[in-house]
């Protein structure tokens, strides 16, 4: 379970836009999938989902900060780093999350399913300029 990890890790710091097929070398082909935005199930569905959440990415590397890795699947804790034209031109923006995964066994030693968890307020609510000032002002009341 350790290299299907480490390979997991290591595609989403090479994965861009025009690689995505190599998702087929750690997802299973009836994988289940699950953020704050979407849930999916089959490996065609998260690469058409990847597909459109990478279209204007212009860099994308993660920072993974911790993991635990249990028989048969793994947490691991991460900061993501990317630039997007849509978001902040030029700026670097950073997103902390984690990801639950769980792998099959044996010749089938993918992932089959996988759980983001993330703040979408932080994520995306708190960069809409009206929408972002007010989630901000009841967070520092808080």
């Amino acid at each position: 379970m350790a290299m299907l990890l480490e390979r997991f890790k290591s595609l989403f710091n090479e994965l861009d836009a025009g690689c995505l097929d190599r998702l087929a070398e750690v997802y299973a082909a009836d994988v289940r999938f699950r953020d704050p935005v979407r849930e999916l199930h089959g490996l065609e569905a998260l690469r058409a989902y990847y597909a459109r959440l990478y279209e204007g990415v212009e860099s994308c590397r993660f920072r993974y900060d911790g993991e635990v890795v249990e028989a048969g699947g793994a947490v691991v804790l991460w900061t993501m780093q990317f630039r997007h034209r849509r978001f902040h031109a030029g700026e670097t923006l950073t997103l902390e999350g984690a990801s639950h995964l769980e792998f099959g066994q044996g010749v089938d030693a993918r992932v089959h399913r996988h759980r983001d968890y993330f703040d979408m307020g932080e994520f995306l609510y708190e960069r809409v300029p009206v929408l972002g000032a007010v989630i901000r002002h009841i967070k520092s009341g808080l």
